[in-house]
């Protein structure tokens, strides 16, 4: 009988930081089939859609202003679920990812599983931030324009 691989946390860590708007941790831990892992590249593709059209149309483009927080949402996410991973409990770990050996080394937390945790804090929260920033200064700047409009 063929027996199921081992998911290593360290591993899901690194990948959720790395090429989460990609999916990889999702593939990584539950496979091709899984639908969430197909909507993260869907939601970064949509967000680097959007940098493409500022770089096209510039910043008045109303469409942009929509798609790039998606990247930046995605960027966070990712690495939050990194950051997750990283310091979930081993024993919590390996009940949900790798029930047939609960007792496996794969779910135990090393410098490695830290490393990807402290990067993922740090450029989760500049892509999270950046996001909001960008919003809220689109929006403000557009009711800006829309005040001048009927002042004048």
């Amino acid at each position: 009988m063929h027996s199921p691989r081992q998911k290593n946390k360290t591993l899901a860590a690194w990948l959720a930081f790395i090429g989460g708007q990609l999916g990889l941790h999702r593939f990584y831990l539950y496979g091709w089939r899984d639908l969430w892992a197909w909507a993260h590249p869907l939601m970064a593709a949509l967000g680097w859609w959007g940098v493409e059209r500022v770089r096209m149309y510039g910043q008045d483009d109303h469409l942009a202003w929509v798609l790039i927080p998606l990247l930046g949402f995605t960027l966070a996410g990712t690495a939050l679920t990194g950051i997750y991973y990283g310091l979930m409990a081993s024993e919590k770990w390996n009940v949900i990812h790798n029930p047939a050996t609960p007792d496996a080394r794969a779910g135990n937390t090393n410098w490695l599983t830290i490393g990807a945790v402290v990067f993922a804090l740090l450029f989760g929260t500049i892509s999270l931030m950046s996001s909001i920033v960008f919003s809220f200064q689109r929006y403000f700047e557009y009711q800006v324009e829309e005040a001048r409009k009927i002042s004048q």
